[in-house]
């Protein structure tokens, strides 16, 4: 067997599991077995920072807990009642329900204040007539550090998978005169959990309400098509599949040769970029497309 050959102590799967497939294969290897959305959930616990963060994080858990709580109780019989928190006849599978449902109805009030707080930011940005801008994409496609470099703000950026779960705004000098407000969202990925999309619907609510998405896309990863499909399937299923958007080639430092440059459709509107947030360069023919959207070019006859 390649777990006892290996010495493995943790078996990971690349796709989701169900709660008697878990079980069975643990029975067979002997060893603990995480699957995919497990494995997704355990990272986005390690790097929620923020309040809201952790809130979304831990509502996630606790729903794909809700249905997989049978695992650790079907051997107990019906308990008889008596002093504590069980009612009577109440098994520790009812209770552990029962308590676990009122946690998740907690986090859902606390989430939907924040949900109302950011609607209230919002729509006082909507009033200051401001661009909003989304940037969205692949985990891992550089988001940050070009979110950084827009706005000299000091998110958290690295080499890591889900570095950023919080959206983080911020106002951005495009020209004179002229100004947008650029979100840092977290990071996509395909096949993205259910219960992910459904814990971060405050902050996903902040791409599917933006006037543009700038869509980076890490332009040095061979995976790139893949990973740009994913992201687009995944702006679809949170309803911000029509907002306009920007394809930015990022991290064009990797490729020998590469220049910053700017691609057009037959219109003239600017439809992608080529740029290195680590660098800069192209950053400034990004802040002139972002201007274009709030001043388009004169037609030319």
């Amino acid at each position: 067997m390649v777990v006892k050959h290996h010495s493995a102590g943790l078996v990971i799967f690349n796709h989701e599991l169900s709660p008697a497939q878990e079980r069975n294969l643990e029975r067979a290897t002997g060893v603990r077995v995480v699957d995919r959305v497990s494995l997704i959930l355990d990272i986005f616990a390690q790097r929620a920072r923020s309040h809201d963060g952790k809130l979304q994080v831990e509502l996630a858990q606790l729903q794909r807990l809700s249905t997989r709580l049978v695992r650790g109780w079907t051997h107990l019989e019906r308990q008889k009642g008596g002093i504590g928190l069980r009612g009577p006849g109440e098994t520790q599978l009812e209770t552990d329900r029962r308590l676990l449902g009122k946690r998740v109805k907690l986090l859902r009030e606390r989430l939907a204040k924040v949900q109302k707080t950011r609607v209230t930011q919002r729509q006082s940005r909507e009033r200051s007539d401001v661009l909003r801008v989304s940037l969205v994409g692949y985990t891992n496609a550089g988001k940050s550090t070009l979110f950084n470099r827009l706005t000299h703000a000091e998110a958290y950026a690295a080499d890591q998978l889900f570095a950023t779960l919080d959206t983080t705004s911020r106002r951005v000098f495009l020209r004179l005169g002229l100004n947008a407000v650029i979100s840092d969202t977290v990071g996509f990925i395909r096949q993205l959990p259910h219960t992910l999309v459904e814990a971060f619907k405050a902050t996903l609510d902040e791409t599917a309400l933006a006037d543009v998405l700038l869509v980076v896309v890490d332009a040095s990863d061979p995976r790139r098509e893949a990973q740009l499909d994913a992201v687009i399937d995944v702006l679809e299923g949170i309803g911000a599949g029509d907002v306009p958007r920007i394809l930015v080639y990022n991290k064009i430092d990797r490729i020998p040769g590469r220049e910053p440059g700017v691609d057009r459709d037959e219109y003239g509107k600017v439809v992608g970029l080529r740029l290195s947030a680590l660098d800069g360069s192209g950053l400034d023919l990004l802040r002139s497309a972002l201007a274009e959207l709030r001043e388009p070019l004169a037609p030319s006859y």
